[in-house]
């Protein structure tokens, strides 16, 4: 019997739909990528009457099973390989990857006080992973829910790096990593206090008056409320803040 040395397969998710073959992007149709997204974020068997009906759902579901067998036969080389098609259920082989399981678990690292953050973690790649929005520009109403849910969890864990980033003296990468939290929530106070805080290890205290201060005019503006006092402690005592 033949064998085969297949490069390793992968799903991105994070910043767009990628499917790759080692090094190489592997061009699918819009249907197939909608599929493939399906099934990775599912991460585990997928019955097929429910992918019929959550990736057709206007469709009856005869139609909509149709359609649902249809898109697996239309794929082929690294599309058809990444998948166990079954009689009745669909998964990812057990030798794919998939970037959003990977960075979930970088950012529950991050956030768990009982495991130490190491070197791979306190890096820019890291960084970037959590800066990165899952499936951006896509409104499934199976995309919306686990797109929000990676965004609250990689924007608390960008404020976590920020204090770890303080704690071994790299206070540029503080603060650029607090900025990124701050851009993705513009009206969240703790991005802006983990900036704030980055600021203030690195002795730059008018940097950290001013974003305490377009903070506070975010929020006026925004929202018709003042700072909450634990934001306005980090600042109190470098001159007068901005009355309300």
């Amino acid at each position: 019997m033949e064998s085969y040395d297949w490069p390793a397969m992968r799903i991105t998710l994070l910043g767009g739909f990628r499917l790759l073959a080692g090094d190489d992007q592997v061009a699918v149709s819009g249907g197939a990528e909608r599929l493939l997204s399906f099934i990775a974020l599912c991460g585990h068997s997928v019955p097929r009457t429910l992918m019929a009906g959550t990736l057709w759902p206007d469709a009856p579901d005869r139609r909509a099973y149709a359609s649902l067998r249809s898109a697996l036969a239309r794929l082929d080389g690294v599309g058809r390989r990444i998948l166990d098609i079954g009689a009745t259920d669909v998964r990812l082989s057990p030798a794919a990857r998939v970037d959003i399981d990977e960075a979930r678990a970088l950012a529950r690292r991050i956030l768990d006080p009982a495991t130490p953050t190491g070197e791979r973690d306190l890096s820019a790649a890291a960084v970037g992973t959590l800066s990165a929005d899952l499936l951006p520009g896509w409104y499934d109403d199976w995309v919306i829910p686990e797109a929000e849910e990676w965004h609250r969890l990689r924007v608390h864990a960008l404020e976590a790096l920020v204090d770890e980033f303080v704690t071994v003296g790299r206070f540029a990468d503080a603060v650029s990593t607090a900025c990124l939290a701050v851009r993705a929530e513009p009206l969240r106070e703790s991005a802006h206090a983990a900036l704030i805080r980055a600021h203030l290890a690195e002795g730059n205290q008018a940097e950290a008056l001013r974003d305490y201060e377009r903070c506070a005019g975010l929020l006026r503006a925004e929202l018709g409320i003042p700072p909450s006092p634990r934001l306005s402690k980090l600042v109190a005592g470098l001159r007068p803040v901005t009355s309300w």
